[in-house]
């Protein structure tokens, strides 16, 4: 064997990071593709400002999928912190979206990101004692978060109390959000916030 041998790292030992595109212009420099078999880095970007923005998605996703368990409970310092367990649950999921529809899941997971990521939000200005809500366009990092959490929450009240089991709901909601169709929750919670931005411009 000479010289160096190019050995492609694949999530999950699976699925190729190399290949995908990001059509969104705004989010390629937040959505990180970072090569990595576990995507786990052990919490090294906190404390660091705009850091998260180069921690691979997938692990960006387990993170907001952390939960300790009450429906409609905010993550807070008391959630479970069962990341291997998140992990195994994305990687079950990512499988059945292949068998489903023979794409890389990955790629779905990124097109989910770029349609459940809201343009426009609303912020509150008090002027003279008055509060006005208004329209404000949000950062490209504040998007990626946005959408992780809506579809994070879309499985969580979907898989509560359920027959289904979260890999199955997270597996449909990828799936159908990648399509901009209107039964994903990220999907509704996006046009519904974008609609009251609208109405506050």
């Amino acid at each position: 064997m000479s010289g160096k041998e190019h050995v492609n790292i694949l999530l999950f030992n699976k699925w190729d990071t190399n290949k995908i595109q990001i059509k969104d212009l705004g989010l390629q420099k937040v959505i990180s593709l970072k090569p990595a078999v576990i995507p786990l880095t052990s919490g090294r970007h906190e404390r660091q400002r705009f850091r998260k923005a180069e921690v691979n998605i997938v692990e960006r996703l387990a993170n907001k999928m952390m939960h300790f368990g009450k429906r409609y409970a905010k993550n807070t310092g008391r959630m479970g912190g069962k990341k291997a367990k998140m992990l195994t649950v994305i990687r079950t999921a990512f499988d059945m979206i292949y068998v489903q529809t023979g794409k890389n899941p990955l790629e779905l997971l990124v097109s989910a990101i770029e349609n459940a990521s809201p343009n426009e939000d609303t912020t509150r200005i008090v002027y003279g004692g008055v509060v006005y809500h208004v329209s404000v366009d949000v950062a490209p990092l504040r998007r990626v978060d946005l959408a992780l959490r809506f579809i994070a929450e879309g499985v969580r009240e979907s898989s509560y109390s359920n027959s289904q089991t979260i890999d199955e709901v997270l597996a449909k909601e990828i799936v159908s959000a990648s399509v901009n169709d209107m039964s994903s929750h990220a999907i509704k919670k996006k046009n519904e916030q974008e609609r009251v931005a609208m109405a506050s411009r």
